[in-house]
């Protein structure tokens, strides 16, 4: 039977919206959640495939910046919302959704597409690559101490009301946004995220709580966390779990980490989501008893390869010719010469001999700073042809801060 794509009708959002949640498990959101994301859907941006009656396909994008290196903020489309009735797999489904999506960002003039994956074997072949990485870790706190920097004791911590504190919370991130590349610009409504907190969701936690870092009067930085409470029969065993966490300055990060290990009741200090090189790995005593461990976190695209390249600023000077293959967007496919530095870089096209040949998944890999040139090469993803071009191009790509993405979309 043949199927429709079009654009999501705001009138069809329910009956398309229960075919996502039929996709990730079909267990109902809360009623809260359920009409947050609504009121975030760009129903101009999302998409659905028609079988009939039926909905059996699902996509969406959200307009966002996102930081890249160099502090520049860059027009991205967020991927999201991405699924496939199982009735109608194998039908091309989802090949007409990331081809559509992709014509219509690049109609729109973003460069970047940006997507968080539920499997992330799924949108290689898309031209999607891994280009950052979140930490978690469980801290024990009954065998780990913190040593925190001179001036922490200056910082005065407030528990304050989750939504009453929330614009100062947010005038914190807009701040750090220019800091690390990954970082989402602030955008209308989606402060609202932070706030969410369904009871269902809770696995047994306290509501979310929220501690105010101060110094002079003024907001240096914030944490949302909340406590699961746990007992045996030698005593409390709770868990303190971390949502959120930022701070202006290290004095002030290492204040709050600090309150948050040494909550009364509790052994273990959950963080769920952190930069690879977050600065709380040199505060503890004992790395090993933190059990960090690695994840995916923010896949990019680029949509354009010369705007995309053109718009972050490198760390060292660089001047490569990249031969590109993009089979999904052959737009991209061919030479680019990309000459750049701290102060900006173009990237035009060329006739000029290759330096590198690599996959626009590599570029998308390596574009924030977060996975280098070198090691995608070691595993045969991109090849040198010129001498020493392979590191010059690594070094200029990289980062001094680890990309990062806070939250989900």
């Amino acid at each position: 039977m043949t199927t429709e794509l079009r654009v999501l009708d705001p009138s069809e959002w329910d009956r398309w919206y229960g075919v996502l949640e039929l996709a990730f498990g079909g267990v109902p959101e809360a009623p809260e959640e359920r009409q947050l994301w609504r009121d975030l859907t760009e129903f101009d941006r999302s998409l659905g495939v028609w079988d009939g009656d039926l909905c059996v396909g699902t996509s969406g994008a959200f307009t966002f910046r996102l930081t890249v290196p160099g502090g520049a903020s860059v027009p991205a489309g967020g991927v999201t919302m991405v699924s496939v009735a199982g009735t109608h797999r194998r039908r091309g489904i989802l090949t007409s959704m990331m081809r559509r999506q992709l014509d219509d960002l690049r109609a729109a003039g973003e460069s970047l597409a940006v997507l968080t994956a539920s499997e992330p074997e799924i949108y290689g072949r898309f031209g999607y690559g891994v280009a950052a990485y979140a930490t978690r870790a469980t801290i024990d706190t009954t065998r780990v101490r913190l040593s925190v920097p001179e001036g922490t004791d200056g910082v005065a911590l407030r528990q304050a009301d989750l939504v009453e504190s929330s614009a100062a919370c947010e005038a914190v991130y807009a701040r750090l946004v220019p800091t690390r590349p990954g970082l989402l610009a602030p955008m209308p409504g989606w402060e609202r995220l932070a706030l969410l907190d369904p009871p269902d969701s809770r696995e047994g936690a306290s509501p979310r709580l929220c501690v105010l870092a101060e110094r002079d009067g003024e907001v240096v930085g914030f944490t949302h966390y909340s406590i699961k409470p746990d007992w045996t029969f030698a005593g409390a065993t709770g868990a303190v779990n971390v949502h959120r966490l930022f701070g202006l300055d290290p004095v002030a990060e290492a204040a709050l980490w600090r309150f948050l290990c040494s909550v009364d009741l509790t052994s273990e200090v959950r963080i769920q989501s952190r930069p690879v090189d977050d600065g709380w790995q040199h505060l503890v005593s004992d790395v090993r008893r933190c059990s960090p461990t690695l994840r995916d976190s923010l896949h990019v695209r680029l949509v354009e390869v010369g705007a995309a390249l053109e718009a972050r600023t490198y760390q060292a000077p660089v001047d490569v010719v990249f031969e590109v293959e993009d089979a999904f967007c052959p737009w991209n496919e061919g030479r680019w010469r990309l000459a750049g530095d701290a102060k900006g870089a173009s990237c035009v096209r060329t006739s000029d001999p290759a330096d590198l040949t690599l996959s626009v998944r590599e570029l998308g890999s390596a574009y924030l700073g977060g996975t280098s040139l070198v090691s995608l090469a070691a595993a045969g993803r991109v090849r040198e042809l010129r001498e020493g071009s392979l590191v010059e191009a690594s070094v200029a790509f990289g980062s001094p801060a680890a990309p990062w993405l806070p939250h989900g979309f």
